[in-house]
């Protein structure tokens, strides 16, 4: 019998426990390459003036690919990293081996999908395993087809909440061994320590970490009275970075939550933790829904909506310098840990949008060059909410900016940590190499 090779192509699910993808392939394969694709870094501005991954965010990965390797190696496998896109390196791995089977879990992005696409089409004979390492549910065990995916959270929420839910799966305790592979640029990972001190620590071991630290206290109790807290550690349970990652899956925290309420007692606070669990598998779906809709101006709505970019605002709101020190606060909180509350988001969007009169996406694609719990459903989802040319039947979210400051930073504490007052007076300027000026 031919000996069969495998491909495992790791994306955003940097874990080796609940990895339903590693249990097949130990199961079916002969010998594994075990893949992540670490695309190059945008080194020039995109369209929306951003540069790629700030450094948080890219040490972030790091660490998260640092910590898969580890777990590998304990398996006596390598993680082979490319810097190719996934669609060379894939195809230049399919050229050179006999891979006959491919694993993945499916990813909701419209990139992501679209080069799952292309590689099935161009190599029919190779069998492509995809599992839903990502999300709490499998597609069947929805009450409706993806494609149908219903027009509100809330509608969704009602639908799902009380399917069953699977119990994460263990680590796999053996692998198959990994073939010899010698391609350019496509290389064992050499693990190396990240200089510096970040917030957030990326990878499965400090993911766990904070998930058992967090279940151990009284916290889940209170979650839902001080989850808007614009700072504070214990104010929300931080997980979002290692979920977003996939060094942590949602099974994990539903299942830790449920033991949590079985010898503690649910009430509203501990709910809320699943409400918002049950939001980011919204608009997961929403994504894998609405493809390439999640970056249009006028998101699902099709309307025409504000498309105006001006540079000088869009700066100065980035780096936190506009007239809102609540804004500004929250924006050079991000700027430096790489993390923002849920409120702050909101706060900050509704400003770029409704206060500076800047199309939405340059605010999304700013919060995915900076978030280190970047997730593209979630994100663009959001904003998309925000706007109003999304999930919202009541058009969009305009705040008003002194109520936000006044109901969740009265003293002006977070304001003050963050330096939201200082900020040049002056929003918009006229300069010559800026605001060409026709003579008449």
């Amino acid at each position: 019998m031919a000996m069969k090779l495998g491909l495992i192509w790791f994306g955003n699910d940097l874990r080796s426990t609940d990895q339903k993808m590693l249990w097949r392939a130990a199961q079916e394969v002969d010998q594994l390459v075990c893949l992540y694709c670490d695309e190059p870094h945008v080194k020039h501005p995109s369209r929306y003036a951003t540069q790629g991954m700030s450094t948080i965010r890219r040490d972030f990965l790091l660490e998260g690919l640092d910590d898969l390797a580890m777990h590998l190696e304990s398996l006596e496998q390598s993680l082979f990293v490319s810097q190719h896109d996934a669609a060379t390196s894939i195809t230049l791995l399919l050229n050179a081996l006999p891979i006959s089977h491919i694993y993945r879990n499916h990813h909701g992005g419209w990139d992501e999908q679209q080069t799952l696409r292309q590689v099935a089409n161009d190599f029919p004979d190779v069998h492509f395993h995809i599992d839903h390492g990502l999300t709490l549910f499998e597609p069947w065990q929805l009450p409706f087809q993806v494609t149908a995916l219903p027009a509100s959270f809330s509608t969704f929420r009602r639908l799902v909440e009380n399917i069953d839910i699977a119990s994460p799966m263990p680590i796999v305790r053996e692998l198959p061994p990994a073939p010899n592979l010698n391609l350019p640029l496509i290389r064992p990972w050499q693990v190396e320590p990240i200089q510096g001190f970040h917030t957030f620590v990326g990878g499965e071991e400090a993911a766990q970490q904070q998930l058992s630290d967090y279940f151990a206290t009284d916290l889940p109790r209170n979650y839902k009275e001080v989850r808007n807290a614009l700072d504070g550690w214990e104010n929300s349970t931080k997980l979002s970075p290692w979920l977003a990652q996939g060094s942590l899956s949602a099974k994990q925290i539903k299942a830790c939550l449920d033991v949590y309420e079985r010898d503690n007692g649910a009430n509203e606070s501990t709910y809320w933790i699943y409400f918002e669990l049950l939001w980011r598998e919204y608009f997961h779906w929403y994504a894998t829904c609405y493809g390439k809709k999640l970056f249009l101006p006028g998101g699902l709505s099709n309307k025409q909506t504000q498309t105006s970019f001006y540079a000088e605002r869009f700066r100065k709101w980035s780096q936190g310098n506009t007239p809102y020190p609540i804004v500004n606060a929250c924006m050079k909180q991000l700027n430096k840990t790489g993390f923002m509350s849920n409120r702050g988001r909101q706060i900050v969007a509704s400003c770029l949008i409704y206060e500076l009169g800047i199309d939405w996406r340059y605010g999304a694609a700013y919060f995915e060059e900076q978030l280190i719990d970047y997730d593209v459903g979630s994100n663009w989802g959001n904003w998309q909410y925000i706007a109003g040319v999304g999930a919202d039947p009541r058009g969009g979210r305009h705040f008003n900016l002194d109520k936000q400051t006044e109901q969740y930073d009265p003293n002006q504490h977070f304001i003050k940590k963050w330096q939201g007052h200082e900020f040049d007076e002056q929003l918009d300027s006229v300069d010559a190499a800026d605001w060409p000026i026709s003579p008449h």
